[in-house]
């Protein structure tokens, strides 16, 4: 029996100390978030490293604040971009040259290691000319890459022949992003890349947010935080934890009334079973002190009328013994003496136990005289 409430209690200790264990440490919720006013919204996919937790976000798509509150992508093979625009429903991302020179980045662009790939790739020529070089005015020099004696023009590969013979080829570059071809100032133009993994494009058409759930698997959720921690999660979490305290009280409390409700049975029946019985030659006397039944029928039985008056005037409207309102039509028994009277079913019952009155405690007698 030790054993049983030991363990009872120690389940319910478990049950009680594991949410809260639970909840001691929530998690950081996945809120959208932005490295300044006016900048890109950050969200799952991507995640920005100084304000988000990382599993708020996918591999490969950790987003930086620099020093001017601005947003950056560091590619690994690549070197860092500023982010100008995420596109969530086409699942493109707009990148800009920090230094304003973008050609000189693409030059040796490599995509490879991230999860991001070209949009549109192309393949183009940058030829090198001397400074004072006649060329059309259709073919606008890279200033970002210029010198004193030397300019750099961009340009598909059926066009080189179109430039001057003193043009020379400085580097052909394959599979490169737009926005080659290149209009107006170059050094100001942006580049857009994209990623297919982890697609979120149908939760993105269903103004829903996408996430990971438990598993690691993408998943869209209706609340504007993706993920599963949410602040709707949140409030969920902390009304069951407040419910739970009261729950497990009341299953403590059950838990030792079962305990107790066993022990007092398994010692009444441990008492029973010791109680020596009587030895059979001897002789048990049962003594009865209520009265027998024909002493009971001799006092006076009346049924009720419509006023549910009692015979011996009394205002008496409740049986003492059931506590039961009088009926028209019922049975009432009068004890003689006291003249107390209760349903003829109540009193019958007492008396073959009880030789007095129930309320006055008298001992009626058939001898003496009767209710009239």
């Amino acid at each position: 029996m030790a054993f049983s409430e030991k363990t009872l209690l120690l389940l319910l200790l478990i049950f009680f100390l594991f949410p809260l264990l639970n909840a001691s440490s929530p998690p950081k919720p996945c809120h959208t978030s932005t490295c300044g006013k006016g900048n890109v919204d950050v969200r799952f996919p991507f995640w920005l490293s100084s304000k988000q937790p990382e599993f708020c976000g996918h591999t490969g798509f950790k987003l930086l604040c620099t020093d001017r509150n601005q947003t950056a992508l560091e590619l690994p093979n690549s070197g860092p971009f500023l982010v100008r625009e995420i596109d969530y429903r086409r699942q493109r991302i707009r990148l800009r040259d920090p230094d304003n020179c973008l050609v000189r980045r693409l030059l040796s662009f490599d995509s490879s290691g991230s999860p991001f790939s070209l949009f549109i790739p192309s393949s183009y020529t940058v030829l090198i000319c001397p400074k004072d070089e006649n060329v059309a005015p259709s073919f606008r020099s890279i200033q970002c890459l210029g010198n004193s004696t030397s300019s750099f023009f961009v340009m598909q590969p059926e066009q080189v022949s179109l430039m001057p013979t003193s043009c020379r080829i400085f580097k052909k570059v394959r599979d490169v992003p737009p926005p080659f071809p290149f209009h107006g100032d170059i050094s100001h133009q942006d580049m857009w890349l994209k990623w297919d993994s982890p697609d979120c494009r149908y939760c993105e058409r269903r103004s829903l947010r996408c996430g990971n759930n438990t598993t690691s698997q993408v998943q869209c959720f209706s609340s504007v935080n993706s993920g599963l921690h949410n602040t709707s999660l949140q409030i969920l979490k902390i009304i069951c934890l407040s419910l739970m305290g009261p729950l497990i009280a009341l299953s403590f409390c059950v838990g030792l009334v079962l305990c107790s409700s066993e022990r007092v049975s398994f010692q009444i029946q441990h008492a029973m079973a010791v109680t020596p019985e009587p030895p059979s030659n001897v002789q048990v006397t049962i003594t009865r002190t209520g009265l027998d039944e024909s002493t009971i029928e001799s006092y006076k039985k009346v049924e009720l009328g419509e006023s549910r008056r009692l015979p011996t005037g009394s205002n008496d409207v409740v049986c003492s013994i059931c506590l039961s309102e009088y009926a028209t039509k019922e049975s009432v028994r009068c004890l003689p003496e006291c003249e107390h009277c209760f349903h003829a079913e109540c009193i019958d019952a007492w008396l073959k136990l009880h030789s007095s009155c129930p309320v006055c405690r008298s001992n009626p007698s058939p001898a003496r005289e009767r209710c009239n």
